[in-house]
């Protein structure tokens, strides 16, 4: 009976895999659709107890969970979930699930795709070809290149991994910072992020978002990379120090810059536009088909594994299983 299913709380995009994947089992009540959103959730909250997320900008904090006295999980899409209170709810006896390894691949692919069009001004040429230029001087020779420079990765989680791979392949040398050296990692381990910026020539990022990473790429660390460096963004807008990047960029104190995520998405500064050695995606990481299809699946499979009594799938380290008990 229709009663008898949990209620499951469908905040952002009603995409029709978690839809179709969850209706089946849960009553999916989808904000999106609501007319008059916080009468909506006023009426259901007493009964919610799971939110399932597509993508969205919403904050789930702990007001917001607080809301829902029955919350049992949260269930985000994606790798990233600093848009959660993820300490919150696993103080709270609340599990929070997020989405890793399905894109892995995906996003490593999209990183060395944007490593290869900043260094050597792909979608620069391809705009001169479009242009009727060719015909009348060739593009010229591009400054830089892969083959005289050292990748240092800033963070070394799977994906990180996963680019480091790509980059061995490419005959680069690859080094990396993270707060500890990484087990079964045998890259050089900086812990120190300038020092790392000084003896590198390329920076990537790949690490969460959230209050811990906030503007960790900073002027001190774009200075320290010098006008030869150029700077890798497949992490989250929130971890480099978005104006610095701009005036490091127009002073010239780095070479060039690609990026794929920004601080306000997805208004993206007019500055970054205007500027030729910047390449810009509109956070596309691991926009596919397949993978997205791949992570809706997960969020789905994460739910339907907690209402039929099983240990989630993918639970954030701020919420392990089984959860702690629920403060009063």
């Amino acid at each position: 009976m229709a009663a008898d299913k949990p209620e499951v709380l469908l905040i952002g995009a009603t995409k029709p895999v978690m839809v179709e994947g969850l209706s089946p089992v849960v009553t999916l009540h989808k904000l999106a659709e609501a007319k008059d959103q916080e009468a909506f959730l006023a009426q259901i909250a007493p009964r919610v107890r799971g939110i399932a997320i597509a993508y969205t900008s919403n904050r789930i904090d702990g007001p917001f969970m607080s809301r829902l006295p029955k919350l049992e999980i949260v269930a985000s899409f994606g790798v990233g979930y600093d848009h959660i209170d993820a300490r919150w709810a696993g103080e709270h006896g609340i599990i929070v699930t997020n989405t890793p390894d399905v894109l892995n691949e995906e996003v490593a692919d999209t990183a060395l795709g944007l490593l290869l069009c900043t260094v050597r001004e792909l979608p620069q040429s391809e705009r001169y070809l479009r242009a009727g230029k060719w015909p009348e001087i060739a593009y010229p020779l591009t400054k830089a290149t892969l083959r005289d420079r050292t990748v240092g990765v800033v963070g070394m989680g799977r994906i990180g991994r996963a680019i480091a791979r790509r980059l061995e392949a490419f005959g680069v040398p690859v080094v990396y910072h993270s707060r500890n050296p990484q087990p079964g990692v045998n890259y050089k381990h900086y812990p120190n992020l300038v020092e790392m910026a000084r003896d590198v020539d390329i920076l990537l990022a790949i690490l969460p978002g959230g209050a811990s990473t906030k503007n960790l790429i900073n002027a001190q660390v774009l200075d320290a990379l010098g006008p030869d460096g150029i700077f890798i963004n497949m992490a989250r807008g929130s971890v480099v120090d978005e104006p610095a990047l701009i005036k490091a960029l127009q002073e010239k104190r780095i070479m060039a810059a690609g990026l794929d995520v920004f601080a306000n998405e997805p208004n993206v500064p007019k500055e970054l536009i205007a500027m030729e050695n910047v390449v810009l995606f509109p956070h596309v990481g691991s926009g596919s088909v397949h993978t997205r299809r791949a992570m809706d699946q997960l969020v789905v499979d994460n739910i339907l594994a907690w209402f039929a009594g099983k240990p989630p799938l993918t639970p954030v380290p701020e919420t392990p299983y089984p959860p702690k008990q629920r403060a009063s």
